[in-house]
């Protein structure tokens, strides 16, 4: 029986939890250096922060107190600094006590430099020169650049006064004196508005007013047609759908934060030496990829894939490999691999290559075997039950901590073989205690004695998704990788694995998957539906495989116009069950011309088989009225239990002889 309604229990990191004896000596440190109460608070809430941020005031000696500018990067480099160069950051603290590191970017490229240096020594000269540590940017030169910012924007400036979005210029100020003062450029822009617009007058004050946003209409037929959508017929007003994506070279921003449940957090990004290497292949240019998993036949949500990865390299002139996920050969057939290849030409999409992951399963092995050197994985003799039970009540493997010499050999045995399947995977070791279950000591290998379609017998273990698919996106220099929502929470496992092996980071994306109702596009359903003879093949018409689509007599001789910007939508759901970008099969005609070229093929009636027996009727007047109960025949019903060989269907003939 619960307790009494009134009674509140005690929360776990509330305000009253952590101010004990030692928090409080600790809260007032941490205000001492100019930190605002939330931030001291929301500090003491983190033991892995409190830690670090009291030993960083103690090596930068300011127990005592210091400006709050220096106390906010004390506060950064507790939080931020990189995990493997912790020597160095006692010289860091330094260098902002000593005030050649006065600002925050100056501070975020320290944390680049370090990060890509690691433990090692360092050059003093190339760290003050990547840091620009001593660069001062004077009054007269950011008063130069804002006004030539502005004059480069005047025209916009004077329509839309001082509702203009500010931030963009000030971008612009900044992407020409990257280490000038913030405040001093803000003021100094505010200086030049006042000058070239005057005072604000009321109407600057007044707030824009928004458009509604226009309602689905409904047409003649009973379909749906989204706001603002444009039936295949109309003019396109288009916006180019792949605006959204960064340029190649610009690659070099923090991708995730990954955090992990000591407090550590890792900010992958490529360092200035991975991005000019990866540039140096791809010379600029774009390079994605459609990496379809070769255990079925391509369906319709594969058209909208196809158009998003085909379509950005297209659009910007660069490539896209058609690369085959071949990573669980229980599952994969060479009709599978051969049926994606025709689907991909019969859409009209020229792969730059084709390649395979198995391609590269002795880079992955070998990068394995880096990964339990580094101590990044191990091998565990959990089964699948006792994996999921300890995962789910966030317990460590006991063969978690076994020695790296032990994980190294048990490794070589299961490549050669010489262990049973199901005895033995190869875990990667990244945080059983974490927020994110995908963080969860993810399998990398595992022990599989099926022949390959591709490697045939040369394997005794598989790679899985998780480990495999992001370095080969890397060893590929791929620069945008391209997927679905589902795998957005998967997005720490990625860029964890490459940081663990300091690999080329590819930019990742997750667009919302294409929702066709009233349909399967399951692949494990429509494989029960082929395999137990629901339908006639892969190829079905009824289907909503490319192929099933291809025999109803779509034509699809060609890339799709750009016309789809809702394509890249992040949207997963709306209101009533709906969502967004959804097409009903109803409406099916019009919402595959989406993702093909317009058309269908020209259908013809032939005979394709005959038949013997009386006709009902005596008067051959009655003849064009035939009733047909020849199974096979097309058929309606109203019923929701009907047969379909024995089902009325109405036709009638020209002529008949007799």
């Amino acid at each position: 029986m619960s307790g009494p309604s009134n009674v509140k229990k005690r929360e776990p990191g509330r305000r009253s939890d952590l101010l004990g004896p030692s928090n409080m000596k600790a809260r007032e440190l941490f205000l001492s250096i100019g930190l605002d109460d939330r931030t001291a608070t929301n500090a003491l809430a983190n033991a892995k922060v409190t830690s670090n941020l009291t030993d960083v005031i103690h090596e930068a000696g300011v127990d005592g107190g210091c400006d709050k500018n220096i106390g906010n990067l004390i506060y950064m480099v507790a939080t931020k600094f990189p995990t493997n160069a912790l020597n160095h950051r006692a010289g860091l603290v330094k260098c902002i006590t000593g005030g050649q590191i006065k600002s925050t970017l100056q501070l975020e490229a320290a944390f680049s430099f370090f990060s890509s240096t690691g433990p090692r020594i360092y050059d003093i000269e190339e760290f003050e020169k990547h840091c620009d540590v001593g660069v001062e940017v004077s009054v007269e030169e950011i008063r130069k650049v804002v006004k030539a910012v502005m004059e480069g924007s005047k025209s916009q400036i004077l329509a839309e006064r001082y509702r203009i979005n500010v931030g963009i210029l000030l971008g612009k100020v900044r992407k020409e004196l990257p280490w000038a003062d913030g405040k001093t450029m803000k003021e100094e822009f505010d200086t030049q508005m006042k000058a070239v617009l005057g005072e604000k007058t009321e109407q600057d004050d007044k707030k824009t007013v928004q458009k509604k946003k226009e309602k689905a209409s409904q047409v003649a037929d009973g379909s749906i047609i989204p706001a603002g959508a444009q039936t295949p017929a109309a003019n396109y007003d288009v916006v180019n759908p792949f605006s959204i994506f960064p340029d190649p070279r610009e690659n070099n921003q923090v991708h995730v934060q990954i955090f992990f449940s000591n407090g550590t957090i890792w900010r992958p990004k490529n360092t200035p030496e991975k991005l000019q290497r990866h540039l140096q292949f791809t010379g600029g240019h774009v390079y994605a990829r459609f990496p379809p998993e070769p255990n079925g036949y391509l369906h319709i949500g594969h058209a909208k894939a196809l158009f998003v990865s085909f379509g950005l390299a297209k659009e910007r002139g660069g490539k896209c490999y058609l690369r085959y996920d071949d990573t669980n050969p229980e599952a994969e057939k060479q009709e599978y691999i051969d049926h994606i290849q025709e689907i991909v030409d019969w859409m009209g999409w020229k792969p730059f290559k084709v390649t395979y992951c198995s391609n590269y399963f002795q880079e992955l092995y070998d990068f394995a075997v880096q990964l339990i050197k580094k101590g990044y994985a191990y091998v565990d003799h959990q089964t699948p039950e006792e994996i999921k039970s300890f995962r789910e009540s966030k317990t460590e493997s006991p063969w978690r901590n076994r020695p790296i010499a032990e994980s190294l050999r048990l490794f070589d045995d299961m490549k050669n073989g010489l262990i049973e399947e199901g005895k033995a995977t190869l875990r990667m070791k990244q945080d059983m205690k974490n927020e994110n279950p995908n963080m969860y000591d993810l399998i990398a290998y595992r022990i599989k004695n099926t022949p390959h379609p591709h490697t045939k017998d040369k394997w005794h273990m598989y790679p899985s998704y998780d480990y495999s698919h992001c370095i080969v996106d890397s060893l590929e220099n791929i620069t945008h990788s391209l997927c679905t929502l589902e795998f957005e929470i998967r997005r720490p496992v990625y860029y964890w694995v490459l940081e663990a092996l300091d690999l080329y980071h590819p930019y990742v994306w997750e667009y919302s998957r294409l929702c066709i109702t009233n349909t399967v596009l399951s692949k494990r359903k429509l494989n029960r539906l082929v395999t137990d003879k629901w339908v006639d093949g892969w190829d079905d018409p009824r289907l909503m495989t490319l192929a099933g689509l291809r025999r109803r007599g779509l034509l699809a001789a060609g890339p799709p116009p750009l016309v789809l910007a809702p394509a890249f939508s992040r949207s997963t759901a709306g209101g009533g069950g709906a969502r967004p970008g959804a097409a009903a099969v109803a409406s099916l005609a019009t919402d595959l011309m989406l993702f093909c070229q317009v058309g269908f093929a020209p259908k013809v009636i032939a005979t394709i088989c005959t038949f013997s027996g009386a006709l009902p009727y005596n008067n051959p007047i009655d003849y064009p009225r035939v009733i047909s109960s020849l199974g096979g025949l097309p058929f309606t019903s109203s019923s929701k239990h009907f047969d379909p060989y024995t089902a009325q269907h109405s036709t009638s003939f020209d002529s008949i002889k007799v």
